[in-house]
């Protein structure tokens, strides 16, 4: 047998082996997702009524706060609808109302909003969004931006949505409602990409808002991770233009929560960082906010956390801690990240967050 032949013979058997171990990997970790199913089977007929923390503890009525989500459809040239992103208005929406507050949501147009559900991310609160009557009532007949009353109104919050990157940032009623807002010592609070709202913003002295604040909001390299051409997709990066006017920018973790607070502005990375945007708007509006279950997303969040400040063992010991009290872990959210590991060459980090996922079977 040549040289020639024994090589092309190894490097054949090599790469079967490697066809036959992504099959075998993806067939287990197929398997491990549909435990997932365990505990969302069914949870698509929720209503708001068998939420228990918005029906046990309710809190008298404190106020108002107003959401504003996206008109704006298509994602540039791309041609891909968009809209607001369901989640970050959802879970927001019901950290508000246990807290004490009707929520009135509007749009740069007004009328029924764009939406995009992302069926993989979807749980409980999010079904329960989409089978409340009165906040159904509330997104299909958005308020337009122009007629809201801000005295009206003790916060406002930006909902994120590649939409907004379109609609948000040159609306001169959103520009002056901030403002007002800012100077009047009221809170705003933005998501993901709804920070475009804040770029344009300037304060009755001439600066920029932004100018010297702590801020964050869905990052270069998330956007990029998603969308290779998402520079000539988008009219800016969301990252760089709030750093153009002058944020100090907060980048945490790629796809993990991260919140930045400065004063009364709060603003959050990502999706993933929606519940804790909406509970800070409380906490700086001047309340505790009211105690709710995490979500097995946010366990999820909490293990990877843990490894990205820790590593592997005190992820395991955060897991081990969650699973003992009884808490629900979404292996779907950790497998996500080991797939983001494994695009991005991080192969032992691959590894250890597929270690954390045998476990948890």
């Amino acid at each position: 047998m040549s040289k020639t032949t024994k090589f092309l013979l190894r490097a054949s058997v090599g790469f079967l082996t490697i066809v036959v171990s992504v099959i075998i990997f993806a067939y287990w970790l197929v398997g491990t997702l549909k435990k997932d199913h365990l505990f969302t089977k069914g949870i698509e007929l929720t209503t708001p009524g068998e939420l228990p923390y918005l029906a046990n503890d309710s809190i008298h009525h404190r106020g108002k706060i107003l959401a504003v989500v996206t008109s704006h459809a298509i994602m540039g040239k791309s041609g891909k609808p968009t809209g607001y992103e369901l989640s970050e208005l959802a879970r927001a929406y019901y950290v508000f109302v246990a807290n004490g507050f009707e929520v009135d949501v509007a749009s740069p147009k007004g009328g029924e909003a764009p939406i995009v559900v992302d069926d993989d991310d979807m749980g409980i609160y999010d079904y329960a969004f989409l089978n409340d009557a009165v906040a159904q009532s509330k997104i299909n007949t958005t308020i337009r931006i122009e007629h809201v009353n801000p005295e009206e109104y003790q916060a406002v919050y930006f909902i994120g949505g590649k939409g907004a990157m379109f609609d948000f940032p040159n609306n001169s009623s959103i520009q002056k409602l901030i403002a007002e807002y800012y100077e009047n010592g009221k809170v705003i609070g933005a998501v993901c990409h709804g920070p475009a709202a804040l770029v344009n913003v300037t304060l009755s002295n001439g600066s920029s808002l932004l100018e010297g604040k702590k801020t964050s909001s869905f990052t270069n390299t998330e956007e990029f991770f998603l969308i290779p051409d998402a520079s000539d997709i988008f009219p800016f990066m969301l990252q760089d233009k709030l750093v153009e006017n002058g944020a100090v920018f907060q980048e945490g973790k790629m796809y993990l929560e991260n919140v930045a607070i400065d004063g009364n502005l709060v603003t959050g990375q990502n999706p993933w960082s929606t519940w804790l945007v909406a509970e800070s708007i409380i906490e700086q509006l001047g309340h505790t906010p009211k105690s709710r279950e995490k979500t097995p997303e946010e366990n999820a969040i909490r293990i990877l956390k843990a490894y990205e400040a820790s590593g592997y063992p005190q992820a395991l010991e955060e897991m081990d801690g969650l699973t003992q009290e009884g808490r629900l872990v979404r292996r779907g959210v950790i497998a996500v990240h080991g797939i983001v590991a494994a695009m991005n060459l991080e192969l032992g980090k691959m590894i250890n967050l597929i270690r954390l996922l045998s476990h948890l079977n």
